[in-house]
């Protein structure tokens, strides 16, 4: 697994992790700016990490970053707004 990023230029949060091959690959969160609440656009894991708990990971790595750097998360993709629920922990984050 490697540290999620954010790609600034590309409005994008990424972070890798290993398939069942030993391979990289990418779970990401599209997001739009507003002020410091990151509306959370798209999240998709690569096909090859579906059934992982890659993206579950992902998300409580996203929520931990937006904790550290005093953002908000504004979820509009069903897989964020659905995790945000189930994890009340994070809710201190939510725009």
């Amino acid at each position: 697994m490697t540290d999620l990023r954010d790609v600034v230029a590309q409005q994008r949060f990424e972070q890798g992790f290993t398939d069942a091959d030993g391979q990289t690959r990418t779970v990401f969160a599209d997001y739009a700016v507003q002020g410091n609440t990151r509306v959370i656009l798209h999240v998709e894991a690569d096909p090859a990490l579906r059934g992982t708990g890659a993206a579950g990971n992902f998300m409580q790595a996203l929520a931990e970053h937006a904790r550290a750097e005093g953002l908000k998360l504004a979820p509009r993709c069903s897989y964020a707004v659905a995790w945000l629920k189930r994890h009340a922990e994070y809710d201190d984050i939510v725009a």
